[in-house]
């Protein structure tokens, strides 16, 4: 019987403690200040119109080192891809809508020549995007402002085949 009452003594004194350990006494309430604690801000991302959503290709060895409408040799290994209409020049993000993953490319070539195709991409940007063993995909375009942080293209790719100039 003692035993039950030591043991239940005990429960009481513990959660009596763990209770008051909890928050401050009086005295430690009225010296903090809540009013000075910034609110967390929350931003809602405006969602924006796609320029273009349809079917994506990719062209490559067959085509590098050729010219492109804009002058340029084509690289397969560059962050480039065809449009039929944005200016040359210009910078698009393609974003893969099956697995969320996005590229900056710079226009510098004219084409899809398929119908039913809104954009040709380098063999480099089709990797990023993971789709180049599938050959089509469908995707996300959204023309990328100059002046912008992702004015330029988000990889920048250094390829081996390329020879680099020895320094004197």
């Amino acid at each position: 019987m003692r035993r039950r009452i030591a043991h239940g003594l005990m429960i009481a004194f513990l959660i009596v403690g763990l209770g008051a350990a909890q928050g401050p006494n009086n005295s430690e309430a009225s010296s903090a200040e809540t009013s000075r604690i910034p609110k967390p801000e929350i931003r809602k991302q405006a969602k924006t119109k796609p320029y273009q959503v349809g079917t994506a290709s990719w062209y490559g060895e067959f085509f590098d080192g050729k010219t492109t409408a804009s002058g340029e040799d084509y690289d397969m290994y560059d962050m480039t891809a065809a449009h039929p209409t944005l200016a040359l020049g210009s910078y698009v993000r393609v974003t893969n809508l099956r697995n969320g993953r996005a590229v900056v490319v710079k226009v510098n070539d004219r084409g899809p020549i398929v119908q039913g195709r809104i954009i040709d991409l380098s063999y480099a940007a089709a990797r990023a995007l993971e789709f180049q063993e599938r050959g089509l995909q469908k995707v996300r375009l959204d023309i990328v402002k100059p002046g912008t942080r992702h004015h330029r293209p988000l990889y920048q790719t250094v390829a081996a085949n390329h020879p680099v100039a020895k320094l004197p």
